[in-house]
C-alpha cells in the first residue's frame, strides 16, 4: 500500500474533518439554518417600518403619536398572543405551527403594500403582531427537539445570528423607501416570504418521536392552556427565569433605545453619525457573542452541567465593566468599546435561555413557557423605554440611567446564581 494511501486511511485527522463536515451538514443542523433565515425575515418584516417613518407619513398623513401607536399595537399583540403560540407548537406539530406563522405574518406584509389610511395600517400591524407571535416560542422548542446536550446552546445561537441580522437589516425598509416607494419593501418581502413558507412546507419536519409525543397527549387530553400557565407560573425556578429576562429586558431596551442619545449628547454627534455607532457596532458583535455563547456552554456541558446557567452569569459580569467602562471616559473609542463588550457578552443569555429552560420544566411545556417570558419582556420593553424617558425629563444624566442599568445587571446574576443552586438535584435537559 502507497505511503498517500495509508495517510488517506489512518488520518484521524481527516476523520475528524469529515465528522465535522458531516455533523454541520445532518438534518439537526439544517433546521436551524431553515429556521434561522425565517428568523431573519420574522425580524426584518416587522423592523423596518421605523426606518421609513418619512416615506409613510408623506404618503399616510399622522401625527407623531400616531405612528408610536404602530409599534405599540404590534408590541402588545405580540406579547399578549406570544403564550398562546407557543401553547399552540407545544399542543400541535411545531414544524406547521411555524410554516403557518410565516405563511400569514408573510401575506400580511404584502397587504400591508396595499395600505391607504391609518385605520389600515394599524389594523395590519396587529395582524403582524398576531402572526408573529407563534414563530419563536415553536421555533425554539423545535431546535431543542432536534439538539439535545451537546449542542443545543449553539444551535440555539446560530438561529439568534438571524434574529440579530433581520434586525440590523431593518435600515433596508428606509433604503428602498428612498429609491421607490414605502410599500415597495413591504411588497418583496411579503412575496418574498409567502414562497419560502412554500418551500419550508417541504423540507420542515418534526422530530418523529416529538411527533408521536405530541399525538399522545392529544389522545390522553393532558395539555391545556391554562393548566400549562398555572403549572409554569408555579414553578418556582420559572419564576426566577421569568425574573430575570424580564430585568434583562429592561437593560437591553434602556440601552439600546437611550444609547443614540447617549452618544449624540455626551460627545456632540450628528444624529446619523450617533445612530451608526449605536448600531453599527452592537449588531455584529451581538451576532458573534451569540454564538460564542452557545459554544462555551455547551464545550462546558460536557464536564459541568449547571454551564448553561453560569454562561450568562459569567457574561453580565463582563458586561457590567465594559458598560461602567463606557460612561466613565470621554474619548468616543473607549465608549465604543465598552458598549462592544457589552453587546457580545448580553448575548450569552439569548443563547442559553431556551436550554436553562429545558431544565426546570417539563418538556410538553417548554414552546408555552418561552410565550411567557415574550409576554413579559414586551411589557418590561415598553415598561423600559418609558422609564428611561421618564428619567430624561427628570433631567438625569445618561450616565446615571446606564449605571442603573448596571445595578439590574447585577440583580439578573444574583437570579441565575439563585436558580443554580435551586436546580442542581433537578433533571437535565433531554
Amino acid at each position: 500500500m502507497s505511503i498517500k494511501n495509508k495517510l488517506d486511511l489512518g488520518s484521524p485527522t481527516k476523520d475528524i474533518r469529515l465528522s465535522s463536515m458531516t455533523t454541520f451538514w445532518s438534518k439537526e443542523w439544517l433546521i436551524v439554518y431553515l429556521l434561522c433565515l425565517v428568523g431573519l425575515l420574522n425580524y426584518l418584516d416587522r423592523t423596518m417600518m421605523s426606518t421609513m417613518r418619512s416615506s409613510i407619513i408623506e404618503k399616510i398623513p399622522m401625527s407623531n403619536a400616531q405612528f408610536g401607536m404602530l409599534s405599540s399595537v404590534f408590541l402588545f399583540s405580540y406579547g399578549i398572543f406570544s403564550p398562546i403560540g407557543g401553547f399552540l407548537a407545544d399542543r400541535f406539530q411545531r414544524s406547521r405551527v411555524i410554516i403557518f406563522s410565516t405563511c400569514i405574518w408573510s401575506v400580511v406584509t404584502w397587504m400591508t403594500s396595499y395600505v391607504t389610511n391609518f385605520d389600515m395600517l394599524l389594523l395590519t400591524r396587529a395582524c403582524m403582531g398576531i402572526s408573529e407571535a407563534c414563530y419563536l416560542p415553536a421555533a425554539l422548542a423545535l431546535i431543542t427537539d432536534y439538539h439535545g446536550n451537546k449542542t443545543r446552546s449553539l444551535a440555539i445561537g446560530i438561529h439568534m445570528t438571524g434574529i440579530i441580522a433581520g434586525q440590523s437589516l431593518g435600515f433596508l425598509g428606509g433604503w428602498i423607501a428612498e429609491l421607490h416607494s414605502w410599500n415597495y419593501a413591504f411588497f418583496i418581502f411579503g412575496i418574498v416570504g409567502v414562497f419560502y413558507a412554500i418551500i419550508l412546507a417541504f423540507v420542515l419536519k418534526d422530530k418523529p418521536v416529538q411527533v408521536e409525543a405530541i399525538a399522545n397527549r392529544l389522545v390522553e387530553k393532558k395539555i391545556h392552556f391554562f393548566q400549562a400557565v398555572r403549572t409554569l407560573l408555579t414553578n418556582f425556578n420559572f419564576s426566577l427565569l421569568l425574573s430575570f429576562w424580564c430585568l434583562l429586558g429592561i437593560v437591553g431596551w434602556l440601552i439600546m433605545g437611550w444609547l443614540p442619545t447617549y452618544y449624540q449628547e455626551h460627545f456632540n454627534l450628528s444624529q446619523g453619525i450617533a445612530g451608526l455607532y449605536a448600531t453599527g457596532y452592537l449588531y455584529p458583535f451581538s451576532m458573534v457573542g451569540v454564538v460564542v455563547g452557545g459554544l462555551l456552554a455547551d464545550r462546558w456541558n460536557k464536564t459541568n452541567k449547571s454551564a448553561r446557567i453560569l454562561i450568562p452569569a459569567i457574561g453580565l459580569l463582563i458586561a457590567i465593566p465594559g458598560i461602567l467602562l463606557a460612561v466613565n471616559t470621554n474619548l468616543i473609542e473607549i465608549a465604543i468599546l465598552g458598549f462592544m463588550i457589552y453587546a457580545f457578552t448580553k448575548v450569552f443569555s439569548d443563547a442559553n435561555l431556551m436550554p436553562i429552560l429545558c431544565t426546570i420544566i417539563d418538556e410538553k411545556y417548554r414552546a408555552t413557557a418561552y410565550g411567557i417570558l415574550n409576554l413579559f419582556a414586551c411589557i418590561v420593553g415598553g415598561i423600559g423605554i418609558y422609564v428611561g424617558g421618564i428619567l430624561r425629563d427628570s433631567n438625569i444624566s445618561m450616565d446615571y440611567i446606564f449605571i442603573f442599568a448596571s445595578f439590574v445587571l447585577l440583580l439578573c446574576i444574583l437570579l441565575l446564581t439563585i436558580i443554580y443552586f435551586t436546580s442542581k438535584n433537578i433533571k437535565t435537559e433531554i
